[in-house]
């Protein structure tokens, strides 16, 4: 039996290719999973660029030279070794761009489990959970698309607002957001709207992306690119999804000692990014800072508890959902060559933002 994957140059992000996989014999206590359909966002395009820094290519070995970049997604168990999962079983988590993965489970409840296969251990435990639909009370059938496409961006952006309210948003007035119209930004701009009514969203985008932000309602005001320089002498922080090292010295000058902190999330603009993914360490105000959400996700864990670090992670989702996942048009795509050329144009910058691309493998 035969499984494909997509495998992705890791030095030319825009070049990838289908791959024919030889499966073998499920090891003892594995199980193998179909996988049914996974989204494709520039989250995922985050993943690759940072992949050597983070570890992201650790998770699903490819050759020498080739990564397979994660996705999150559904899939279906269709052949156990381990007593405690089923075969037709669904779960949720971490996904390769392919059409098969062999997990192992353990920590095995009701709700889920963790793929304790070894090569994985090293990396954050977050990425080897899966969830269990049957008992998931995340899970709801009729939002599937939404949880692929908005779900892992979401709670980064509910993380980084959760770490700027414990830190009393550093004394700012303000947020400004680049790449407005990212599912993370999105995210983040309604938690901040819920949680931090005080903290004015400013949301900056790309000129043609403009009028699509402002129709989301989670922005207080929105701004082109080019408009930088209107942004107002306040006391502001910034969360750059965009990667775009110009951008970030131009609102870095603009605001200079009014910028009380500078924190740096996704790669949206990898073209330009330049000077690594703080654009250098020469900039006027604070010194940009990686935002690592697997780390913030355990620390509010620790802080809470699991039981009301869920409960206020599952109220701000429904009010998420209620808000904004409107805002996109969910495309469903078949087969793994339509995750590769999706994924490509992803690396460009093609895609639509009120598109929410699905694949179904």
């Amino acid at each position: 039996m035969t499984a494909q994957q997509v495998h992705v140059r890791r030095d030319d992000l825009t070049s990838a290719e289908l791959a024919e996989i030889e499966q073998g014999p499920l090891a003892d206590g594995a199980v193998r999973l179909e996988i049914e359909s996974f989204s494709v966002t520039s989250n995922n395009v985050t993943y690759a660029v940072v992949g050597e820094m983070v570890g992201y290519w650790n998770f699903f070995p490819a050759p020498d030279g080739w990564g397979i970049v994660p996705m999150w997604g559904h899939a279906s168990v269709v052949e156990s070794k381990c007593p405690e999962i089923a075969v037709g079983e669904r779960v949720y988590g971490f996904l390769p761009m392919a059409t098969h993965l062999d997990v192992i489970p353990g920590r095995i409840s009701a709700g889920g489990f963790m793929d304790l296969a070894e090569h994985r251990q090293p990396m954050s435990p977050i990425y080897n959970q899966y969830a269990r639909l049957a008992a998931d009370p995340e899970h709801d059938p009729a939002h599937e698309g939404e949880r692929m496409i908005f779900g892992p961006l979401f709670k980064t952006g509910f993380l980084i607002e959760y770490f700027m309210r414990i830190n009393d948003w550093f004394g700012a007035e303000s947020v400004i957001l680049t790449s407005a119209s990212s599912k993370t930004a999105m995210g983040l701009a309604c938690v901040a709207k819920h949680n931090s009514p005080a903290i004015r969203s400013i949301g900056l985008t790309s000129a043609g992306n403009v009028d699509f932000v402002k129709g989301t309602g989670l922005y207080d005001e929105v701004l082109a690119y080019g408009d930088v320089g209107t942004l107002k002498q306040v006391p502001s922080v910034s969360v750059d999804f965009a990667g775009n090292a110009a951008l970030l010295r131009q609102f870095h000058a603009h605001l200079a000692q009014n910028l009380a902190y500078s924190c740096l999330v996704g790669v949206t603009h990898i073209d330009e990014r330049g000077g690594g993914l703080g654009g250098g360490t020469d900039l006027p105000g604070p010194r940009p800072t990686l935002f690592f959400a697997p780390d913030h996700a355990v620390a509010l864990f620790k802080q809470l508890g699991p039981q009301e670090a869920g409960r206020q992670m599952a109220a701000s989702w429904q009010a998420f959902l209620d808000s904004a996942a409107g805002s996109i048009t969910i495309e469903r795509r078949q087969g793994l060559d339509a995750a590769r050329k999706v994924f490509a144009e992803m690396v460009g910058g093609q895609v639509d933002p009120a598109r929410g691309i699905v694949i179904e493998p």
